[in-house]
């Protein structure tokens, strides 16, 4: 596209950070991972180019657009009389962003509507349907508030499998209320070294019953104090507690199964132990490196399929496993998208395996904890279940209030670990919540 003088055309402002976002959303769309998509490859190397403000407008644009996903869509299709078509270019991913941007952004409704048509005039394949983009844009916001007023979220926002599944296992006010948590952006939470309550005080947070600190989202982390100098680093609180099970670490070998990113990993070693740490990805055990680096901590680092892996006998065992990570969509709601009933029972067979790998790797009387970031029962209590049934040589160490810093709504009745995106309510919506995680210590029998 050039101008009439040949020279290369003057963009609006935020008009880069759209055209980043619309990419990353229909990468997602092509069922790419968010995370994946921001971490190597083209959409990456775009926005990392953004200047840190336009970097956060996309990444917000990004992240209300999966959030409010179902409700987006279903907003566009009532003013359209046939499907988007399939070979328009990035239409539906341009089309999502600038709804997004018009029923839940601080955006002008204008502006959000011209800038939509501007972008599907600067894809070749959507070019052809701005006119399309115009009028379906125009008409959202003409009708936004009866819109709004006339879906439910809950229903819209939140695949109908994934509420039949939690309504199962929690009821049907539980259900609800997860899938509301989820529709809010997440707190950032650190783990810190030391002197949780300086570092909340400066960085304008608070402190949590775990000693976790938890600010509201501000911009890029790598510039907040003491991330340079390795004074803490980013983990849910949940994702903290199943280290915290296995009580005095010092001294003692742990193997962390499927460590990386490593967080996992940092808190192991920070709390005195003898780390090894195992990961079948090279480029995310190249981040927990990093991050332990950063942070000036050690551990023994294996690229190996923890299947398979037998490297000696540990004191005690971590195996967060792989999983669905149900429990964590309100970090990353590109899942709304691309998760499947049947993945629960395929990933469920790769953490029996694994289970079965960590018993041969722990020595009599040590200690296995079990997570998983999922919060279907197949990837929790059921695994369990399964280990009575068979008669493996471990036993549950029920879980006490004492071990998870007094939480004891997180401790179910089997003296397990279950965590909710609902749970740690705090008067400011923005400072709620925690990822849902399952967890159980169990001990080898001698």
């Amino acid at each position: 596209m050039a101008t009439p003088g040949g020279g290369r055309p003057k963009r609006v402002q935020g008009m880069e950070a759209r055209v980043v976002a619309a990419d990353l959303i229909a990468g997602v769309m092509k069922g790419k991972l968010l995370d994946q998509l921001l971490d190597e490859g083209p959409s990456a190397a775009k926005y990392q180019a953004l200047d840190p403000r336009d970097r956060g407008l996309a990444r917000a644009i990004v992240g209300f657009t999966l959030r409010r996903n179902g409700q987006i869509e279903e907003a566009i299709s009532r003013f359209l009389t046939r499907p988007l078509p399939d070979d328009a270019g990035s239409l539906k991913a341009i089309m999502a962003i600038s709804a997004a941007q018009i029923l839940f952004m601080d955006v002008a409704d204008h502006a959000a509507v011209a800038l939509g048509v501007e972008l599907a005039a600067l894809d070749r394949g959507a070019a052809a349907f701005k006119g399309l983009a115009n009028a379906v844009l125009r008409r959202i916001a003409d009708n936004k508030q009866a819109i709004l007023a006339e879906q439910d979220p809950v229903t819209l926002n939140t695949p109908a499998w994934l509420m039949e599944r939690w309504t199962a296992a929690y009821g049907a006010e539980t259900a609800r209320a997860i899938a509301e948590a989820n529709a809010i952006e997440p707190t950032l939470d650190l783990t810190v070294k030391s002197d949780a309550e300086g570092w909340a005080a400066r960085l304008g947070g608070i402190v949590l019953p775990t000693g976790t600190v938890r600010i509201a989202v501000t911009g890029a982390v790598e510039k907040l104090d003491g991330y340079e100098e390795g004074q803490w680093w980013v983990q849910d609180a949940a994702a903290a507690l199943p280290v915290y099970l296995f009580g005095d670490l010092k001294g003692k070998k742990v193997a962390d199964l499927c460590a990386a990113p490593g967080g996992k990993t940092a808190l192991l070693a920070e709390l005195g132990a003898e780390v090894t740490s195992l990961d079948i990805s090279y480029h995310r055990l190249q981040r927990l490196e990093r991050n332990l680096y950063r942070l000036g901590l050690k551990a023994n680092i294996v690229k190996a399929d923890a299947t398979e892996w037998l490297g000696g006998t540990f004191d005690m065992v971590l195996l967060d496993a792989p999983c669905t990570a149900t429990g964590t969509l309100r970090r990353h709601p590109d899942g709304m998208l691309g998760k499947k009933p049947a993945d629960v029972a395929g990933l469920a067979a790769v953490q029996r395996k694994l289970i079965d790998q960590a018993i041969r790797m722990l020595r009599p009387g040590g200690l296995l904890v079990y997570s998983t970031c999922s919060l279907e029962p197949e990837e929790g209590p059921d695994q369990i279940r399964r280990l009575m049934l068979i008669d493996a040589p471990l036993d549950v160490v029920p879980v006490t209030a004492e071990d998870v810093f007094g939480l004891e709504e997180v401790i179910t009745s089997e003296g397990y670990v279950r965590t909710l995106p609902c749970h740690l309510k705090n008067a400011d919506p923005r400072l709620s919540g925690l990822d849902g995680f399952f967890a159980a210590r169990l001990r080898k029998r001698v």
